[in-house]
């Protein structure tokens, strides 16, 4: 039972007296710095104003130093109080197999995230393309010098919009139907000078192997022996801003160094014999488009057609690198990269990184709220901050929360450029390897 003492206030309840530490607590607790903790009792006197004493109780004697030596001021002794016992504190590991799998990061994700809504992904269609055309016109009828840059930056930036909307169809989360994916993926991607299949193909690919040093497709790490076996003028190019910002048209003519093929070529390794129809058909869509664009700058005037859609494109081409090299890049915590039996898929889709771009996300559709899209790319992209927070609770540390923005994203141009810096080439050897920098590259980029 309870003691119960008499006090100014009426009577009160005293904890009961424990001959045994409570549970939580350790029978012989370790060295905390220099703190030691003794469970024997000893006598409190409650003591009045005039000093006779009302009652005793007994309370732990605790034997204190004058400082607490923390963790971090020790560090061989990695031990925290923590509600009323000692826990040992351990640095995370990103590379650690997870306590979780798949399927637990499935399950937390409500269901109705997982539907797609055809008429939903159409109106975001319309509203960008009338923004498109609206900018346009707009720029064309006032056609000011000062309107210019303005209109390129805007207009660049809804190309990229539009070359979201198509990643959707490519993924199959624009809607159920494939016709539909395929003709609304065709209009928007070819609009911008992308293949729609090819570049489809290559990207399923990439979301299959990401992670994977030799077998991811996009953004994927060099190894030391073929980073060593390149010119320093494509070392250069690589890893030189604005450079690497201007890859993209590049990589679907000729992929990245280490990989042949092209997304135009029904014949590339990057295809299977029955994707070749499909191939073919995006090839001549994006002819099509070529042969537009050049009847127009008869009728228009090359210098005309080069500001209305010539300057935007090529910032089109500089949001679609920055965002996607950030998405597995540029993190302030290194991150791994697997081979072998230490890859699987859930660990390689961890490895991404979601980005917060302020006034852009709703633009470009939350395109940066990519680990969930990693993980699940059928999920469209109006469910896919719903469904990240679902599963963050189960991801734990595994996710790592994005630095806030401000109006415009400025802040990740820090991130790409140290990336830029430091993320070289991964070793050769290894099933759990991280990027290395090398230093000579480093000496090159400060000297030009």
């Amino acid at each position: 039972m309870a003691t119960w003492v008499l006090s100014e206030c009426g009577f009160k309840p005293l904890a009961p007296i424990f001959s045994q530490p409570r549970t939580g607590l350790i029978s012989n607790p370790p060295k905390i710095g220099s703190l030691h903790l003794n469970t024997k009792p000893i006598a409190l006197n409650l003591c009045s104003s005039n000093g006779f004493s009302r009652t005793s109780l007994f309370v732990p004697k605790v034997s204190a130093p004058f400082k607490i030596i923390t963790p971090l001021e020790e560090e061989d002794e990695k031990y925290q109080i923590f509600n009323g016992g000692v826990d040992e504190v351990e640095e995370f590991d990103p590379a650690a197999v997870p306590p979780f799998k798949l399927a637990d990061v499935r399950a937390a994700i409500p269901k109705h995230c997982w539907v797609k809504d055809p008429l939903k992904s159409m109106s975001y269609v319309v509203r960008d393309v009338a923004v498109v055309l609206g900018l346009a016109v707009a720029a064309a009828y006032v056609n000011h010098w000062l309107v210019w840059p303005l209109y390129w930056v805007a207009q660049g930036t809804m190309f990229w919009a539009l070359f979201v909307l198509g990643h959707d169809c490519g993924h199959g989360s624009f809607s159920n139907n494939p016709k539909l994916n395929s003709v609304v993926g065709h209009i928007l991607h070819s609009s911008i000078l992308v293949p729609y299949h090819g570049w489809r193909i290559s990207h399923r690919t990439h979301h299959q192997n990401h992670g994977h040093v030799e077998n991811d497709e996009s953004w994927h790490p060099l190894p030391e022996k073929l980073y060593r076996s390149l010119d320093i003028v494509t070392r250069l190019l690589k890893f030189t801003l604005p450079f690497p910002m201007l890859a993209y048209p590049f990589y679907l003519w000729g992929r990245s160094p280490g990989k042949t093929g092209s997304h135009f070529d029904p014949n590339s390794n990057l295809f299977v014999p029955n994707e070749r129809k499909d191939v073919i058909t995006s090839t001549i869509c994006w002819t099509t488009m070529a042969a537009l664009l050049v009847g127009m700058s008869f009728v228009l005037g090359p210098i005309q057609m080069l500001k209305l859609y010539g300057v935007p494109y090529w910032g089109f081409v500089m949001w679609l690198d920055f965002v996607t090299y950030l998405h597995h890049h540029g993190h302030e915590e290194k991150l791994p990269w697997y081979r072998g039996k230490e890859w699987s898929y859930l660990r390689g889709g961890l490895t991404t990184v979601d980005r917060d771009y302020g006034w852009i996300n709703n633009i470009h559709h939350d395109i940066g709220t990519h680990v969930i899209h990693h993980l699940f790319p059928q999920i469209p992209h109006y469910h896919l901050v719903e469904a990240t927070m679902a599963a963050k609770p189960v991801l734990g540390k595994y996710y790592r929360e994005p630095k806030k923005s401000s109006p415009l994203p400025v802040h990740l141009i820090e991130d790409l450029t140290k990336s830029l810096k430091q993320d070289h080439y991964v070793s050769d050897t290894g099933d759990i390897v991280y990027y290395q920098r090398d230093p000579q590259l480093s000496n090159s980029t400060k000297s030009t």
